[in-house]
């Protein structure tokens, strides 16, 4: 049993020092990619001066919305201590909740965690007995 352990103590340990491609285009990891704003605003300049004025509005009454958000502390975001929480007792749920999307580390985590169910329950039936 000491043997499978520190195996799966070895294995679970070497899987999380690999590091994992990080995606420079993730939402909300600042900068846009230039060639993204020079056709933004390309065809920003190419609407009439009806159609800017509108566009302009709309983007201040989104700020405005924007900041009464953020000043109530009503942001989306999943709060912190709930992920923390989730991180404890289910990895791959807190994973995706903290990325928004299902990727190689909530496939990461999920596999990490299936070995460790099995081996938990293989010692509540050896102990059982």
């Amino acid at each position: 049993m000491k043997k499978i352990f520190c195996s799966l103590l070895i294995a679970a340990i070497s899987i999380s020092i690999i590091p994992l491609p990080s995606f420079a285009s993730l939402p909300g990891s600042g900068e846009p990619d230039p060639a993204t704003v020079k056709a933004a605003l390309a065809e920003f300049r190419n609407l009439s001066k009806k159609e800017r004025r509108e566009r302009i509005k709309e983007v201040k009454k989104e700020f405005k919305l924007y900041k009464k958000e953020n000043k109530a502390g009503s942001s989306k975001k999943v709060d912190q201590v709930v992920l923390i929480i989730l991180a404890i007792l289910l990895p791959p749920l807190a994973v995706y909740l903290h990325q928004g999307e299902i990727n190689g580390k909530f496939w990461l985590s999920l596999f990490a965690l299936v070995p460790l169910h099995f081996a938990w329950r293989h010692l509540c039936f050896v102990s059982g007995n």
